[in-house]
């Protein structure tokens, strides 16, 4: 009888699941790879646009020294080799500092 009047304790119940996540595939608009590359080529196109118009409009020739050398250039051809040469150093510094960086967490895992 002391069951029967004693309060009830709940019982355990199993923690209900998620509902697991909708897959991408589903949706019909979702990103692809084929998209990014289109968006990419479309990006250069613009750029490579913009580039031909500012090659146009600035032909006026300017005079360039660098250590010892002399010459004569057009000034977009000049911005664009000093733009080209400043992203090369950019990316040996990047590199250099990514291979560090690899052989730390190489190290540190050995």
């Amino acid at each position: 009888m002391a069951d029967s009047d004693s309060p009830r304790e709940p019982e355990a119940q199993a923690p209900e699941e998620a509902p697991a996540p909708r897959r991408a595939t589903s949706d019909p608009l979702r990103s692809s790879r084929t998209s990014g590359l289109w968006f990419a080529v479309v990006g250069s196109a613009i750029i490579l646009v913009l580039l031909i118009v500012f090659i146009a409009q600035n032909t006026d020739p300017v005079d360039v020294t660098f250590m010892g050398w002399e010459g004569e250039t057009p000034l977009a051809v000049a911005l664009l080799i000093a733009t080209v040469a400043g992203l090369v150093l950019a990316a040996v510094a990047g590199t250099l500092r990514i291979w560090q960086l690899r052989r730390r967490v190489r190290r540190e895992r050995s």
